[in-house]
């Protein structure tokens, strides 16, 4: 089991954001055997593929190269230029081959892990120059693996190669009697089958480490418990300064719920534990709003503002209560609650309107209002 510096086991599967991270900096899943596959097969298929064309290519080619130019005789100093044009054509006769080449070389990164380009990897690490970190390397685990892979990969060739030399053999023994021509076409076609076969060896090996890079990649990246925890404290944030956060939130709701308690026309209260704060402007409101409400200190709390401000505070205990669960601040009071709030609301407009020496006060009556409501009951 792999452990980190401090001896904890990395038990844990790595998380999004270290998969990322070491994405960023250059260390992605690779396969060298399946790159090797890739880049050798698709030159053996071109090659069978455009087998003709290449072939006139080259006999063309070698034709002009080994004719000789009487000129080159008179004037020796063009013999440089001579031979560039000659290199020149050459790189234009194989040049099909090498756009496959080149195009493969971007075919394998894209099978494993896509491509990504960084400058981390390309920056300068002492440690690579420690020549006992390279012996540990090479006598590690890794380094065993890799051995293994190149007495496979040289076992799948020799596997391969050899069943076609034993299965030819009687075509090579038959090529002497040949005329040149038909020689030279089964020497191509022998050829080609050994070729296919070696790719066909690299193509398996390919099939083998590819899944053992990708499983190793994520083997290394393993986490601790205690790293798995990090990260989600860098990730999500310390739980003490979000606490600490929440509670100055919490604070700054409080400061500006009281400061708009003298803006309210009423608060409703049940005598010692709850106070809900209403707001409503004909005109501009659709319904009355809750500007603020609590419960025990917090009630008394606004109470008090209240009082200081000279708001009108009612007792109507089941409609304070129901207005404390239901309401929310700023928000307007549920529907099911206009009929009990318009009730104290009239009541109020009247008691600013009444005068001592203008007959009884006017009285509120009792309010009635659900305060657990069955479900789907205007709630």
């Amino acid at each position: 089991m792999a452990e980190n510096e401090d001896g904890q086991e990395k038990t844990e599967q790595p998380t999004g954001r270290r998969r990322e991270k070491a994405i960023k900096q250059g260390n992605l899943p690779r396969s060298r055997e399946l790159s090797n596959a890739v880049l050798f097969g698709s030159g053996v298929v071109a090659m069978m593929a455009g087998g003709s064309m290449f072939a006139r290519g080259a006999s063309g080619w070698f034709r002009q190269a080994l004719t000789p130019d009487l000129v080159m005789l008179e004037s020796p100093g063009e013999l440089f230029g001579y031979m560039g044009i000659l290199l020149l054509r050459l790189v234009l006769v194989m040049l099909p081959l090498i756009g496959v080449a080149l195009a493969a070389c971007f075919v394998a990164p894209g099978l494993m892990g896509g491509f990504h380009f960084t400058t981390e990897s390309l920056q300068p690490k002492p440690e690579r120059l420690n020549p006992l970190a390279g012996l540990k390397r090479i006598f590690s685990s890794e380094g065993l693996v890799e051995v293994a892979k190149s007495l496979l990969r040289v076992a799948l060739l020799v596997i391969a190669c050899g069943l076609v030399l034993v299965h030819g053999f009687d075509v090579l023994k038959a090529m002497p009697g040949q005329s040149l021509e038909d020689a030279a076409s089964t020497g191509l076609h022998f050829a080609g089958r050994l070729l296919g076969a070696a790719a066909v060896a690299l193509v398996l090996l390919a099939l083998a480490d590819a899944p053992y890079q990708k499983w190793n990649w994520t083997r290394k990246l393993k986490m601790t418990r205690q790293e798995v925890r990090e990260e989600m404290k860098e990730t999500d944030g310390n739980p003490q300064v979000k606490g600490k956060i929440r509670q100055m939130q919490f604070q700054m709701s409080q400061r500006r719920m009281m400061e708009a308690v003298p803006t309210a026309d009423v608060v409703v209260v049940n005598p010692t534990h709850y106070a809900v704060a209403l707001k409503y402007e004909g005109g501009t409101m659709r319904a009355p709003k809750v500007v603020a409400k609590g419960v025990d200190e917090m009630a008394m709390r606004i109470r008090e503002v209240a009082d200081q401000h000279r708001i009108a505070t009612v007792s109507a205990p089941p409609l304070a209560r129901a207005l404390y669960r239901e309401g929310e601040i700023d928000k307007e009071i549920p529907v099911r609650l206009y009929a009990a709030v318009a009730q104290v609301l009239s009541y109020v407009y009247q008691l600013r309107a009444w005068r001592p020496g203008a007959g009884r006060p006017p009285q509120l009556g009792t309010v009635e209002v659900e305060e657990f409501p069955a479900r789907g009951d205007g709630l």
